[in-house]
């Protein structure tokens, strides 16, 4: 298979898991060259998700590193093959390519988890509360961005309406149901919806208010991605100029599993944060 010079994001994982396993090992690139019998360049590509590679190719690796993970190892087995083109590739070129990743990250995700302070989540917003929220993007964007920008978010919201779609659970702080962006009947739009999407059976919403006693995060937004295996979930985070951060490493992943557990500890339960949400509609 020929190599590529912009792998996704899926593919970097695969060649960064890969890398991973090599180094538990103990050995170079080109140790691993010579167990394997191809050249240190080809495992090199391989790690930087430059080179497709087979399923056989992946389990041969695992193998030749000693790891005996047969779940993390079909799990990498599975994210081989060419670049599967699903709706985001249209995305590419009018979209920054972290948004893009991004929607892929999700489209494979078995569950996603969310915490927010000011805003409400990407997959949970209506088209004109985001609508609202790229108009005041610093440096503002073109109206032709706007609309490129928000046609790729309402269609990753899709992924929440599939069949059989992943678990989404999102923590939200009061805050992110207090600000009014866009005017009341813009909030109220978006609290009627946050209201209706919390029904559904595989959707969570739950509130922290104000009142709480304790906030165990410094405020930052982040969505976590859960792979068909834990050492494959995936952090992302939200900065302020509108790029997306991804954080792999395990003590990365552990740190924000904690720290949703200990959000979801403090936060009013599911049927408190549905009324909590209905009594804001009714104050507007």
């Amino acid at each position: 298979m020929p190599p590529t010079s912009n792998p996704t994001l899926r593919q970097r994982r695969l060649g960064i898991e890969l890398r991973k396993l090599r180094e538990r090992a103990g050995l170079t690139a080109t140790a691993a060259a010579t167990l394997l019998g191809v050249n240190q360049a080809r495992v090199s590509m391989i790690e930087t998700g430059r080179t497709p590679v087979s399923a056989d190719r992946v389990r041969s690796m695992a193998h030749a590193y000693d790891c005996a993970d047969e779940p993390l190892i079909e799990a990498l087995a599975a994210m081989t093959g060419r670049r599967v083109r699903g709706w985001w590739e249209e995305y590419r070129e009018h979209v920054p390519g972290a948004l893009v990743d991004l929607a892929e990250l999700e489209h494979h995700a078995t569950a996603l988890r969310a915490a927010l302070v000011i805003h409400v989540p990407a997959l949970l917003q209506t088209t004109d509360y985001a609508r609202c929220l790229f108009q005041e993007v610093v440096p503002p964007m073109r109206q032709y961005e706007i609309e490129h920008r928000l046609t790729h978010r309402i269609k990753r919201q899709g992924i929440l309406h599939r069949d059989h779609p992943p678990s989404y659970t999102a923590i939200l702080h009061e805050a992110a149901l207090r600000m009014g962006f866009g005017g009341p009947a813009v909030t109220l739009g978006q609290l009627k919806h946050l209201i209706d999407m919390s029904e559904l059976p595989h959707v969570t919403v739950r509130v922290i208010p104000f009142g709480a006693s304790r906030f165990p995060t410094t405020g930052q937004s982040f969505d976590y991605v859960a792979g068909p295996v834990p050492p494959l979930d995936t952090v992302q985070l939200d900065s302020q100029h509108g790029a997306c951060e991804f954080l792999d490493a395990e003590t990365q992943l552990s740190k924000y599993r904690a720290v949703l557990d200990r959000m979801g500890s403090c936060a009013l339960s599911c049927t408190e944060s549905r009324d909590f949400m209905k009594r804001c509609a009714q104050e507007l």
